[in-house]
């Protein structure tokens, strides 16, 4: 089954090392999706990036290698998207919030094949 139509990609660009309440800050992002029945979230880490610190992280490096740059990336119907976007004023304090439009081309998983 295959489905189309427009949506909205949210990308949260944040520290590896970004903590909430003791925890990886991207996972509380991926759980609070899930919890508020996003269509899915995953999350990318990169090998090299700088952001308003103007300082390279990068895992050439070890003594820098620590703080390596995560993107999470979830897309959905915009009306979720912009739900969402008020978890994160209370979640994100350093980073970057990105929310695009997209054309959405989603085949069925696994267990409607």
């Amino acid at each position: 089954m295959r489905s189309y139509g427009p949506a909205q990609r949210l990308t949260i660009l944040i520290g590896e090392g970004d903590q909430y309440r003791h925890r990886p800050l991207y996972t509380e992002i991926v759980h609070r999706a899930h919890a508020m029945g996003l269509a899915g979230a995953s999350v990318f880490r990169g090998v090299e990036g700088f952001g308003a610190s103007s300082r390279i992280h990068t895992s050439r490096l070890l003594s820098l290698g620590e703080d390596l740059p995560v993107a999470v990336v979830i897309v959905d119907v915009p009306e979720r998207i912009s739900a969402f976007l008020a978890e994160l004023d209370e979640l994100v304090t350093e980073g970057l919030v990105i929310v695009d439009p997209v054309e959405v081309y989603r085949y069925g998983g696994r267990e409607e094949r």
